[in-house]
């Protein structure tokens, strides 16, 4: 299978107000693997109020999902927060995946 190259996404992180730290530390997620997700989510879709949510697999094997709103110059992204895929959730991501068509 051939790779190709992907365009470089930037990306901006919301700020949570409390800590003055991005919204992604206080889940233990780093850029690097939000990053990771954007670049090749296994879902992305729809969310509320104008938002989207992609989820996908990280180099170290976590299922992160990542709310996020399409930014205002072309290939930028602004995330909302991450946090790991768990759960009920996690399973029926799962599910999804094994019955997507290859």
């Amino acid at each position: 299978m051939r790779r190709t190259e992907l365009s470089p996404i930037k990306v901006c992180y919301d700020v949570d107000p409390r800590t003055d730290l991005r919204r992604i530390y206080g889940h233990d997620v780093s850029e690097l693997e939000v990053e990771q997700v954007l670049q090749r989510p296994a879902e992305d879709h729809s969310g509320d109020e104008g938002s989207r949510v992609a989820i996908g697999a990280t180099s170290t094997e976590r299922t992160l999902r990542v709310i996020y709103a399409p930014g205002p110059e072309p290939n930028s992204v602004f995330v909302i927060t991450a946090d790991d895929l768990r759960g009920k959730p996690l399973l029926a991501h799962r599910g999804r995946r094994r019955r997507k068509p290859q």
